[in-house]
């Protein structure tokens, strides 16, 4: 598109670590188009009620092995681990993930396979890498969005953020939902900026950036598909606080948060779920996603104007909720958010 600028990116030269985390962003795509393809979507049930699904397991499982070959002394953080596979309750999707794998590496076994998942239950140090693998598993088995994220995390404070999404096509302030592999990879990395290619043969990253949006009232707020992963009621009432004229718009995973760095949104919020207790969101829920939209200009905060604090371990136990915009909404939302809670209070 004419006068966006394009990233300068020669794979020949880019850091270890990114051109690392492009080249598994978008084989870890081939392994959940894949698994599409087979039809190979039988699920589990998480304790926590979440499905999981072969592409889950066979994605973290790439991970495990491709970071632990790129950079040995590196720690994973990720979602998954082995123990629902392990156990024997579900022999057909471990033969599932080793059929997938072994497209990859025909050596792949078993034991391999719980290897290379079990390395995502690391503890965070001073630098690892956190993985979603499968980013929003409800829409992958809907049709509907979801998204492979990976970060770098570095002394607490995210360095480097991939996006894949492949049912999202991104342009500067558009964003379109598409079937098949049409979709778009995500790169930010702290202090260069965000990029967007499509998945299909891109190598010519356009820059992100937010909406120029000063007016609450014409803001359009993305959330979540699920109403168990929010608060309706009180973002309907941070709706009408504000003015905001349009219905939110539903999405699943992080794809919120490409929508938000191309500018097709403005705010994204994620609330304590009124029907279960507060549970901490996930570092893996938000690294790659939130490093994204701060690259592209927007701000990314607690629902109290916190920044994120990566440092707490596997969680965000030190933030309560999440608020990304495009930086001019800020501190409007913010406004909203104290004044329905005096409301409340």
């Amino acid at each position: 598109m004419a006068g966006i600028p394009f990233f300068p990116m020669n794979l020949d030269h880019l850091s270890p670590e990114l051109d690392f985390a492009l080249k598994f962003a978008r084989q870890a795509a081939d392994v959940a188009f894949q698994v599409e393809r087979d039809m190979v979507l039988s699920t589990l049930t998480k304790d926590d009620r979440s499905p999981v699904t072969t592409a889950d397991f066979a994605i973290q499982a790439l991970a495990g092995r491709l970071i632990h070959e790129a950079f040995p002394g590196d720690i994973l953080v990720a979602e998954e681990s082995a123990a629902m596979i392990k156990d024997g309750k579900a022999p057909a999707s471990l033969e599932e993930i080793t059929k997938v794998l072994a497209r990859i590496w025909p050596e792949t076994t078993a034991d391999k396979i719980f290897e290379w998942v079990d390395r995502g239950t690391g503890v965070p140090g001073d630098r690892f890498w956190t993985l979603d693998p499968i980013d929003g598993t409800k829409g992958f088995i809907r049709g509907d969005q979801y998204a492979t994220a990976l970060a770098l995390v570095v002394k607490g404070e995210v360095q480097l953020g991939v996006l894949t999404c492949p049912r999202l096509a991104i342009e500067r302030g558009k964003a379109t939902v598409v079937r098949g592999n049409e979709g778009s990879v995500l790169i930010a990395c702290r202090g260069q900026g965000a990029w967007s290619a499509p998945l299909k043969n891109g190598t010519a990253f356009a820059a992100l950036a937010v909406s120029s949006a000063h007016d609450p009232s014409e803001a359009v707020v993305v959330r979540s598909y699920e109403d168990s992963h929010t608060n309706t009621d009180q973002l309907d009432r941070l709706v009408e606080a504000l003015g905001i004229q349009s219905a939110p718009v539903r999405m699943d995973s992080q794809a919120k948060y490409a929508v938000v760095a191309a500018g097709a949104a403005d705010l994204l919020l994620r609330f304590r779920s009124s029907n279960r207790q507060y549970d901490a969101a996930k570092i893996w829920d938000h690294a790659a996603g939130a490093l994204i939209v701060q690259e592209a200009g927007g701000c990314v905060t607690d629902l109290h104007g916190k920044p994120l604090d990566f440092s707490a371990g596997r969680t965000l136990a030190r933030n309560e909720g999440l608020l990304a915009s495009n930086r001019h909404l800020h501190g409007a939302a913010l406004a909203g958010l104290r004044a329905i809670a005096e409301d409340r209070g």
